[in-house]
């Protein structure tokens, strides 16, 4: 272990398969965070890889069925298996988490707070905001932004769309194309205002690694979310 940490012992519970090149980056980014040498050092990790789970934006936009009842199930499933915190590396799934009746069975380390925090440490006059759709007609990180006290900046209607198909290509491991979208988008938002962009879906960073756009001009959801269970999975002594 590297000086100055100490494993929590805490197990975490990971609802990954939306889509699954992103769980895969949260695992990958989770491993390259934590601050273990040997296998024995990292934190015991517990993934279902559902990706039958339904399409979370096509549900908010009244197209497609409500996924809240098979995520649900698969908490239920972590805890069983015994894990001690969950992370959902999918944004737009966490609308309808926070919409569940009856609390979590373990404490959720919650993807949009966390990111929204981050962006707010990088810049506290604001970012832009790039998602899918359902993300952003949802209003989600609307809220936690304002609670937070954080400007987002939309795009258009039209780099709204350019940014959905650039989700589609990483899901459909065509990340050259979908670099191409955001680094173009993106250079038209820069243009407009020039603040970092906060990637709101957890494929986009993908789509940003791939753009050859600076990184230390964007806030990846997946980091920030794998930054904050590192803090839950370890302590420093």
């Amino acid at each position: 272990m590297k000086v100055g940490f100490v494993k929590t012992g805490k197990k975490l519970g990971v609802i990954g398969g939306m889509g699954p090149a992103a769980s895969a980056e949260f695992l990958h980014i989770l491993t390259k965070k934590s601050p273990a040498e040997i296998d024995q050092e990292h934190a015991v990790v517990y993934m279902i890889a559902d990706t039958e789970i339904p399409d979370r934006s096509s549900a908010i936009l009244g197209k497609g069925p409500d996924p809240s009842a098979q995520l649900r199930d698969d908490f239920d499933k972590l805890a069983a298996l015994g894990a001690d915190i969950f992370a959902v590396p999918c944004n737009t799934a966490h609308y309808f988490i926070d919409r569940f009746e009856k609390p979590l069975p373990r404490p959720l380390v919650h993807i949009v707070e966390e990111t929204v925090q981050a962006a707010k440490r990088l810049n506290p006059d604001g970012a832009w905001m790039l998602s899918t759709v359902g993300t952003m007609q949802s209003g989600l990180y609307q809220s936690y932004a304002d609670k937070l006290g954080f400007k987002i900046y939309i795009p258009n209607e039209t780099q709204r769309e350019q940014i959905q198909q650039s989700i589609v290509e990483v899901k459909a491991n065509n990340f050259a194309q979908a670099g191409e979208i955001v680094r173009r988008v993106v250079l038209e938002l820069w243009h407009e205002k020039d603040l970092p962009v906060m990637t709101a879906c957890t494929e986009i960073p993908l789509g940003y690694d791939a753009s050859g756009l600076p990184k230390e001009k964007s806030v990846s959801s997946l980091e920030a979310l794998a930054e904050a269970c590192v803090a839950k999975l370890y302590e420093k002594i």
